[in-house]
């Protein structure tokens, strides 16, 4: 009975966790280079398994939880805008961006809608400036082109090039935001590995809309049968307690 119970509410939890990843998904369904995210679940028979070093375990017991969020990082869709400052990679490259806080980091991301700061530094937002080559970009002005390589240039020449980070597809990355990753490999491009930057486009997030709604449509049919099953049980076990309870009486 308490096994019973202890799986209901472990399964509640789990599909809560889904929900809440699905339904973060939906919301930034229109924000500019957002990954989605998929709950990865294990259970604690195949982490015996896994650490006992054996092929099979007695018993039947199995309990399912969630491990850790994976960022989908597959190639999304691009928005035309003609604007200098929008910015698309095709390929697996990532822009970075430098925060400015008491103690910088670099982050990457896809989202290229950038801009000038006061100084007339590329900014990603608040999120942090551009960086290329040398360091901070330095524009200056609104004139400027940046070409398939990721070099930017103007009247007078090159100013900086795109300092751009190779992420595999299947890498593990960690979110720091809704655009900003962390990722700690270093690897160079790989031989063959090809990528090209747009300006004058921005690429759009991964998430599709259909087969998120119909994930979560499933997810809360799954929710609510748990629910219903820790229902039934609760009732058998006040039916037992009172017919304990007369029993002895």
């Amino acid at each position: 009975m308490y096994r019973g119970f202890y799986n209901a509410a472990q399964s509640m939890i789990l599909r809560q966790r889904e929900l809440d990843s699905i339904s973060n998904n939906v919301t930034n369904i229109n924000t500019p280079g957002y990954r989605k995210d998929h709950v990865i679940t294990n259970t604690f028979m195949e982490e015996l398994i896994l650490v006992r070093g054996r092929t099979r375990l007695s018993g039947i017991f199995r309990q399912t939880y969630v491990e850790n969020n994976y960022v989908n990082l597959e190639q999304s869709n691009f928005d035309f805008t003609e604007s200098r400052f929008d910015m698309a990679i095709w390929g697996n490259v990532y822009f970075n961006v430098r925060t400015m806080t008491e103690e910088p980091n670099v982050y990457q991301t896809r989202n290229g809608q950038f801009e000038l700061d006061n100084e007339g530094y590329l900014i990603l937002g608040r999120a942090g400036r551009v960086q290329g080559q040398n360091g901070d970009i330095y524009i200056g002005s609104d004139d400027f082109i940046v070409d398939s390589d990721g070099v930017i240039r103007n009247n007078d020449g090159i100013i900086d090039t795109l300092l751009l980070t190779y992420i595999p597809p299947d890498a593990d990355v960690g979110k720091i935001s809704d655009t900003l990753f962390s990722y700690d490999g270093g690897e160079g491009l790989p031989e063959g590995e090809t990528f090209e930057i747009i300006q004058g486009a921005f690429e759009k997030s991964n998430v599709d809309a259909n087969k998120e709604m119909a994930r979560m449509m499933e997810i809360q049919r799954l929710y609510e049968a748990s629910s219903q099953i820790l229902r039934y049980l609760d009732t058998m076990n006040a039916r037992s307690t009172s017919i304990a309870k007369s029993g002895t009486a």
